[in-house]
């Protein structure tokens, strides 16, 4: 992991180790994947304003996030069937995070239980819900987070359906997903091209289940069954009433792009939203979460705090989304790509690479901390 020297150097190392299915699943987005590309490309239009002949011998990059404090103005953003990626995927994401003092946010749709992963970590973790299996099966993960000591809970609003990912179709996510053979026959090529990749992916089980959705009668979900599960899980804003009373504590509303859900969010009880087009993988031709933050973030106020994801490739994109106004960022494909290279060490790696990031862009700013950005700091295109 020395070698690598930025976020793109570890997907190179990812598409690497994977075979197509699963390096595209990561890397994929939605349609023509024009969300996708945007969520990057938009960086771009933000220039920085330095400020010249100013000494920042240290720079303070802490944040308080829902009344808990965090060492990096980034967390780690919720990633669904990571286990396809490394063994035990989860758990070393995790305990990558909590070495650095931030937050991971774990998913439903995990291999992994939530109280293995909440153990796997010394720093925050929120779990991030999704209602596959129905109400009941919600409340029960729920109730099982709240037990093992995940600080939020984070609603996923943007998912009423799968998006269309292109690339799933033609290189076999259906048919691995299957666990047929016959159907998976024609694209073992790629798999047998990996061997290191397979060697884990069959010592670790193989295709997982969801221990964290169990399912009354028939135990954790399979893996085949999610896609007709989320199309029948729709979370809709009246939800939101039973999800506060099960959970009893802070709420974070991922996948906001308007100001009317940000305020809608807010009077339903939420303590947080996270600005999200699903890092392109749901609706293609959605706003950038940066082209999203400002109007978010107007909306928002001093009642909630926002976070952003989408796009972050660097330290400085992360320096750029906080000039916009958002409290902290997720990071997803960054921290996905180090996982699936090489596990924990490659987590960290990426961890590694934003923070150094961050501290030589507010340095060459001539900015102590991330508590002083602001749009000062950065020209906005007109047009916004």
């Amino acid at each position: 992991m020395k070698s690598v020297v930025n976020i793109s150097d570890l997907r190179t190392r990812a598409q690497q180790r994977l075979p197509r299915v699963v390096f595209d699943y990561i890397d994929g987005g939605a349609d023509a994947e024009r969300t996708l590309r945007e969520n990057c490309r938009v960086f771009d239009d933000l220039t920085f304003r330095p400020r010249g002949g100013v000494a920042t011998p240290a720079v303070d990059l802490r944040v308080s996030l829902l009344g808990q404090a965090f060492a990096l103005p980034f967390l780690l953003a919720p990633i669904g069937s990571s286990r396809m990626f490394f063994p035990r995927a989860e758990e070393h994401a995790a305990r990558a995070a909590g070495s650095a003092g931030t937050g991971y946010i774990l998913s439903t749709l995990s291999g992994c239980r939530l109280e293995d992963v909440k153990a796997a970590t010394a720093g925050p973790a929120w779990y991030q819900v999704y209602l596959v299996g129905g109400r009941d099966v919600g409340e029960a993960a729920i109730a099982r987070a709240k037990a093992a000591g995940y600080s939020a809970l984070v609603v996923t609003v943007d998912t009423p359906t799968s998006g269309n990912r292109e690339r799933d179709a033609r290189n076999g996510t259906s048919a691995l997903l299957s666990g047929n053979p016959i159907t998976m026959l024609p694209h073992l090529g790629q798999m047998l091209a990996r061997p290191r990749w397979l060697a884990g992916f069959l010592g670790d089980g193989g295709l997982m289940q969801f221990p964290n959705v169990v399912l009354p009668g028939s135990g954790p979900m399979k893996y085949e069954s999610v896609g007709p599960a989320l199309a029948r899980s729709v979370v809709t804003w009246a939800d939101l009433a039973w999800i506060r009373d099960a959970w009893g504590g802070p709420i974070v509303v991922k996948g906001i792009l308007i100001g009317d859900d940000a305020r809608r969010a807010a009077d339903e009880g939420a303590s947080a939203v996270i600005v999200s087009n699903h890092g392109g993988r749901q609706l293609d031709g959605v706003a950038s979460g940066l082209r999203a933050l400002p109007e978010v973030v107007a909306a928002a106020g001093a009642s909630l705090d926002v976070l952003m994801d989408g796009g972050i490739r660097r330290g400085s994109d992360i320096v750029k989304a906080l000039c916009l106004g958002a409290k902290a960022v997720l990071v997803g494909r960054g921290y996905a790509y180090g996982l699936a290279a090489a596990g924990e060490p490659g987590v960290s790696r990426a961890i590694e690479i934003f923070r150094a990031d961050l501290i030589r862009t507010l340095t060459l700013l001539g900015v102590s901390g991330v508590g002083a950005l602001d749009r000062s700091l950065v020209d906005v295109p007109r047009e916004w």
